[in-house]
């Protein structure tokens, strides 16, 4: 079991640049103190031959066919544009 103490809790704040009320600290040992407990449960159990999951449900996205929908219509949509070049718009340079 890890126990933290109020030192731990003002430097944990204090490189997470965080300002910590006095008055909280005692209430930040123990929340911190019981996510170290559960990080130590669970790395005590034996995961070996395990396959990691991206998702606790078997459950896959719907996928539409990868094919091409639109015609290319390129020409038109640049007609009205007020400077093109090599298929490209061109526009005025805002960064110096």
């Amino acid at each position: 079991m890890s126990k933290l103490d109020k030192s731990d809790v003002e430097k944990i704040a204090f490189l997470a640049r965080l300002g910590v009320d006095e008055q909280d600290i005692p209430e930040y040992v123990t929340n911190l103190s019981n996510i170290l407990d559960m990080v130590e449960q669970l790395d005590s159990v034996d995961a070996e031959g395990i396959k990691p999951m991206a998702h606790p449900l078997d459950a896959v996205q719907r996928l539409r066919v990868d094919e091409v929908t639109e015609v290319d219509d390129r020409e038109n949509l640049q007609a009205h544009a007020p400077e093109t070049a090599d298929g490209l718009y061109l526009v005025p340079k805002v960064i110096e």
